[in-house]
């Protein structure tokens, strides 16, 4: 026999082995780590039924977490305390109940996000300003940007190479200019909307830049392809933040296609933890660790909300904002109100929306009318009926197309910020939000809260159920891919 005749008859045995090894891998992985039954049989189905397609799959879609603790304790163990200690003293559950009387019932939530959230705690003394993105966003970004005397650090999931860009890049190659230090964290993906990429642009300007997670011709990475970071972050100083949901993007300039989003220019001991997340994304994409008072300078305080930075990821910040959306639906008493372009909720946030409202809570959602991504909008209208069935009430509102992330509990906490509420802001993507104890502020919300119902309709179960049935049967079918919308 010779080798090649031999080759040919045993190569088929070894592929067999070979994807049996494989299959019981993936299997044993999912086994072990899905905590979602559901979740794990579908991939154990998959992964046999289609042997080494379905490990692979598993691989690029399955796999949903990254260690990164060793990277913080190494930041504290290089510079100590990692960020130093606020000005101010954290506050605890009886004094927020003490000190802000509207919010005292939701004390207990305070206590559940210092649980889940752990070192970040609850800090008096802030102040937040809404922005909208027609209103003067960019702007206020712009013009804290040129006062830069110290450093920048910018985070976003997109920045594009078109007229809203190149405004970012100019400022911020000006601030080189001046001595100021500057750093720039792209989502590895949300560069690539664009092109050429806005990377080159940035570089040329003299900007430090790099990619969250790049994974394109790198093997060791494909697992972790699905996890981006969807975080929207500016910190001048030290001591001026911004953060929501406005990525960069000439779309939301006026006249640009005119989407609608909401910004927060941020002030006070909480901006510590704004510089603090982007501090560790960035030394986990390129090893240089942020610190000293050109990053971290003495912070006062600024204003009368309580605020604490709420960051979430598929690492050690897995799932602290689903458990603080539970939180805050099983706290309310009179009002929730949710606003969100993209409104994939699970099986117990639709529990927590449904007790809430037959508890006497009323529930409103607002959503876009027409989205930007069809099949996420279909899949969020299939299961519509399971909100709104025990008394929520779901508005629809006309283009342009609003992109805005809020939730207003009580009229006194407040929650901003980057996350969806969907299964990729929720599980897979690495968000950041501000909860907010203010009722001045939460006035403020829900004025603009009223403003887009103003141009709001009404949906109603019996139109849900009056579509046409080819309709209902592809909304259905969408809605099997949430997990991964």
């Amino acid at each position: 026999m010779t080798l090649e005749s031999l080759l040919l008859e045993v190569w088929p045995h070894v592929a067999a082995a070979f994807a049996v090894v494989a299959n019981l891998l993936a299997t044993g992985h999912a086994v072990l780590r899905k905590r979602d039954v559901r979740a794990a049989v579908a991939w154990v189905g998959l992964v046999w039924l289609v042997p080494l397609v379905g490990v692979v799959l598993y691989l690029i879609l399955g796999i949903n977490r990254i260690r990164r603790h060793a990277r913080s304790l190494t930041l504290r163990q290089e510079h100590g305390q990692f960020p130093p200690k606020p000005g101010v003293a954290p506050c605890t559950p009886e004094q927020l109940a003490a000190e802000v009387p509207p919010a005292a019932h939701l004390a207990s939530l305070a206590r559940l996000v210092d649980e889940v959230v752990h070192h970040r705690p609850l800090l008096p003394g802030n102040k937040l300003v809404p922005l909208e993105a027609s209103g003067g966003a960019y702007p206020a970004m712009l013009e804290a940007i040129e006062a830069a005397r110290t450093s920048i650090s910018l985070c976003s999931y997109i920045f594009d190479n078109d007229a809203a860009g190149r405004q970012f890049v100019e400022a911020l190659g000006r601030a080189v200019e001046r001595g100021v230090q500057v750093r720039v964290l792209i989502d590895a993906l949300g560069a690539r909307y664009d092109w050429p990429p806005i990377t080159g642009r940035l570089r040329r300007a003299g900007v430090r830049v790099a990619r969250f997670l790049p994974t394109l011709l790198i093997p060791a990475r494909l697992p972790f392809m699905n996890l981006r970071n969807h975080r929207k972050l500016l910190v001048v100083d030290g001591r001026v933040g911004f953060t929501g949901g406005m990525n960069i993007r000439e779309h939301f300039l006026p006249g640009h296609g005119d989407a609608r989003d909401l910004h927060f220019r941020v002030e006070g001991p909480v901006v510590g933890q704004l510089q603090e997340t982007f501090a560790e994304d960035w030394a986990f994409t390129t090893k240089e660790r942020l610190h000293g008072e050109t990053w971290f300078p003495p912070l006062e305080p600024a204003g009368p909300v309580m605020a604490r930075g709420i960051p979430d990821g598929p690492d050690e910040d897995f799932e602290t904002l689903r458990l603080t959306l539970l939180g805050a639906l099983a706290c309310a008493r009179s009002t929730v109100r949710i606003v969100t372009p993209y409104f994939l909720p699970d099986s117990a946030l639709i529990t927590a929306l449904n007790v809430a409202a037959l508890r006497g809570v009323r529930v409103d959602v607002v959503l876009p009318e027409k989205l930007n991504l069809p099949v996420v909008q279909w899949a969020s209208i299939a299961q519509l009926w399971q909100v709104m069935r025990p008394h929520s009430r779901v508005f629809l509102t006309a283009p342009p197309f609003d992109h805005t992330k809020l939730m207003v509990v009580d009229g006194v906490w407040s929650l901003v910020g980057s996350a969806n509420w969907d299964p990729r802001s929720l599980r897979l993507n690495f968000e950041f939000d501000v909860e907010c104890y203010d009722a001045r502020l939460a006035m403020q919300l829900d004025a603009l809260i009223e403003e887009r119902l103003s141009r709001s309709r009404l949906i109603t179960l019996e139109e849900l159920n009056a579509r046409p049935l080819p309709i209902r049967l592809r909304d259905g079918v969408a809605r099997l891919l949430s997990p991964y919308l």
